[in-house]
């Protein structure tokens, strides 16, 4: 501090005391403010104007004070062109009135000029310009040091500020970070809670919409052909998603995750040549992530979301967010699986014990009665007509109920469906026939349940056994006609019996004939069902679903 010998103790206590309020300041444009107002103080110059530098573009003036209360300070604004004809990293000290004046053509009178850069680690802050000192001789050297010390406390305290920005924003990005992590536990455990797949599915979308702060999600499952099987999606009206009809198979961006197994995150679907558009009615779509749930080397579905709510892309932050909720959707939806499982397995079992007690138990107990009544019947005397009519039609009945247990086993034995339509529907005709004795006609070309989607052959496949079990069952049928055509990009599936049929009308809620669960299949894959039935006039069955 031997340098500062030549400042008296007031001069030194008023530039601690002014060093300290600048580096107090707690923002930015205070640490300016209080650098023009210090700088005018210390050095009593007529005009002290403070410049802000940026790597690109040219310097702003950002404060400044005035001595002289009642001059414009507009033309302050001309000594950036000045510093940057001279150089911005040493300090510029100029005593000659004539230069000074020639740099400006709308200035006061100026006779002296000092400037002083604000440095850190080299880099240029900013820069501290004093207009005209209190004395006709100018700055002197020692005013350069006083500059130069205030200019070191300045660029202290523009990096303390930086500091606290770069803290407060970190220490933002926890707390929304700490956020969304308990959003994601609370999805998870949302998601683990449900055992259902279906519900588990929803579940998983819906949560992830919110996690993400999304428009738009949706949950993709593959079936065996590659292709999506299963889409569900939150965030469109049910209304809007009728118009829309067929769902996303797995073409464009979605089929690109599928094969590679791997996120994509875009800022605009429409700029990206991996797209495959959109449908009619469908709702705009730009901002697009998606992630493939895997649970070891199987790929189990995909993620989707589309447009970010309050940005125009999602960020890596939302990427790393759903691929940690994708992890817990594999599980949920493995569990899911497995639940569902163990409940067929359990109902399957169940009724192969049934099936076998009534065919071991039931059946033969029934077929002993009858054995006896034909003993019965052939031990009446001559003459007993009567008594021999009505045993006959006594074992006649006990033949039909003995019929009608075997159609109930055939309805109750598990059939294992493996993915190949017609060897499954030849098996159901095969067994049908075994157990009722009816003749069936099954025209069912390979070439027409070629290639069709895996949610069409399992509905088909199902919808026949239902079909056929209720025929079985009710309609006393001496025929019965399954077949199965294109028409268009649909495939319809008709079956036929002679039966006794039925009023449509009095079945209001299809109960005990399970048109139900047929109708509802149809209008899941987006397909239709139609019924013929009159009593006494057998019943057609006509569904129609889509091959794509």
């Amino acid at each position: 501090m031997s340098d500062l010998k030549v400042f008296s103790p007031q001069s030194l206590q008023l530039l601690c005391e002014l060093a300290l309020e600048v580096v107090r300041a707690e923002t930015v444009d205070e640490v300016f403010q209080l650098a023009a107002r210090c700088g005018g103080r210390l050095l009593q110059a007529d005009y002290t104007a403070v410049f802000r530098f940026s790597p690109v573009g040219s310097p702003q003036l950002v404060s400044w004070h005035n001595n002289r209360n009642n001059d414009s300070v507009e033309w302050l604004a001309d000594l950036a062109v000045l510093r940057q004809e001279l150089g911005h990293l040493r300090p510029f000290c100029l005593n000659q009135p004539d230069m000074a004046t020639s740099l400006f053509t709308t200035h006061p009178e100026i006779h002296s000029l000092l400037s002083v850069p604000v440095l850190h680690n080299n880099e240029l802050l900013a820069e501290i310009c004093l207009v005209n000192a209190p004395n006709e001789h100018g700055f002197k050297a020692e005013d350069e040091q006083v500059a130069n010390i205030l200019a070191a406390y300045v660029a202290e305290a523009l990096r303390k500020v930086q500091l606290i920005a770069e803290f407060e924003g970190r220490e933002a990005e926890l707390a929304q970070r700490n956020k969304e992590l308990a959003a994601l536990n609370q999805a998870a455990m949302a998601i683990a809670g449900e055992l259902t797949l279906d519900k588990v599915l929803q579940q998983i979308v819906d949560n992830l919409r919110d996690l993400i702060g999304a428009q738009y999600a949706a949950l993709g499952v593959p079936g065996p052909d590659g292709y999506l099987e299963t889409f569900v999606y939150s965030g469109i009206p049910t209304e809007l998603a009728r118009k829309i009809g067929t769902l996303p198979r797995g073409h464009g961006l979605l089929g690109v995750i599928l094969r590679e197994k791997r996120p994509i995150r875009i800022p605009r679907i429409s700029k990206d040549p991996r797209a495959y558009g959109f449908p009619p009615h469908h709702p705009p779509m730009e901002s697009f992530l998606g992630v493939p749930i895997i649970a070891g080397s199987e790929v189990l579905g995909n993620l989707y979301l589309t447009e970010k709510i309050g940005a125009d892309e999602f960020s890596a932050s939302d990427q790393e967010l759903v691929e940690l909720l994708a992890a817990h959707a594999a599980i949920a939806i493995q569990n899911a699986r497995l639940y569902e499982q163990v409940g067929r397995l359990a109902v399957i079992e169940e009724r192969a014990r049934i099936g076998m007690d009534l065919h071991d138990g039931i059946i033969q107990s029934i077929y002993a009665v009858g054995l006896t009544l034909e003993s019965t019947r052939l031990a009446l005397p001559p003459g007993s007509e009567e008594a021999d009519k009505l045993l006959g039609a006594a074992i006649e009945a006990l033949n039909d109920t003995i019929r009608d247990i075997r159609n109930f086993i055939l309805d109750l034995r598990p059939r294992r469906f493996k993915g190949d339509l017609q060897e499954g529907l030849a098996r159901l005709v095969r067994e049908f026939q075994a157990n009722t004795m009816i003749p069936v006609t099954l025209d069912v070309p390979p070439d027409v349940v070629a290639n069709l989607p895996t949610p069409v052959v399992r509905a088909i496949f199902l919808t026949t056994q239902e079909a056929l079990a209720n025929i079985a069952r009710h309609a006393r049928a001496t025929a019965v006609t399954l077949t199965a055509r294109r028409v268009q990009e649909m495939i319809e599936l008709v079956i036929t019996d002679d039966g006794i049929g039925f009023d449509p009308e009095k079945q209001h809620q299809s109960v005990g004939h399970g048109l139900s669960n047929m109708r509802a299949r149809a209008e899941e894959l987006h397909g239709r069902f139609e019924l013929v039935s009159a009593l006494g006039q057998g019943t057609t069955v006509r569904l129609f679903f889509p091959t794509h």
